[in-house]
């Protein structure tokens, strides 16, 4: 009896150390192909994108992105249908560890440059804080690898907090910057 009860524990426990290694495998391959596991839906959710960069005005930043999508990499600023870096090309490009996708920040992008137009914001402290808000759609057909098909929209905001060296009237010298780019918004995967 002590001999089958033993046999039956074992043979339990074994039943569910396979059974969780079969659910890891599933929810491992299910996580890969932008899938829950056990359920065949596409990915879909909120999701939060920040793209930043400090100390530099150069259009390459760093991103990274939660919710819906875990990932990060670069962001290149692009000019639309091109592959080069352009600043003010109007569009983001996002190259993640899993694929990419691209925003469209022309009108965020045209804002942020009017509000920037008269700077230092702040000539007595030789400082500029400017922030902007709008829409910033995916760029329709830019997904590859895990992000091929995603579509939406986040509300994003754009901010920039910096400090010019003196005299401000004449430098146009940074001592230090950093520019924000963030926010949130519910996407597709088809």
């Amino acid at each position: 009896m002590k001999n089958t009860r033993f046999a039956i524990a074992t043979a339990l426990a074994a039943a569910l150390t396979l059974a969780g290694c079969a659910a890891a495998a599933a929810s491992a391959t299910a996580a890969a192909s932008g899938t829950a596991a056990g359920n065949a839906a596409p990915l879909s959710g909120l999701t939060h994108v920040v793209a930043y960069s400090i100390n530099t005005d150069n259009p390459v930043l760093t991103s990274v992105v939660s919710g819906a999508i875990g990932d990060y990499g670069p962001a290149e600023e692009i000019s639309a249908g091109s592959t080069g870096v352009s600043a003010h090309g109007g569009e983001l490009e996002l190259k993640l560890t899993h694929g990419t996708f691209g925003l469209n920040i022309a009108d965020i992008d045209t804002k942020f440059t009017e509000a920037t137009s008269h700077e230092p914001v702040f000539p007595r402290t030789c400082s500029t804080y400017v922030t902007v808000s709008d829409a910033v759609p995916i760029v329709p057909g830019s997904g590859t690898g895990a992000y091929r098909g995603i579509a939406g929209t986040f509300a994003m905001t754009l901010t920039l907090n910096e400090v010019h060296d003196r005299p401000c009237t004449t430098s146009q010298t940074l001592l230090r910057q950093v520019i924000v780019l963030s926010g949130a918004g519910k996407i597709t995967k088809d």
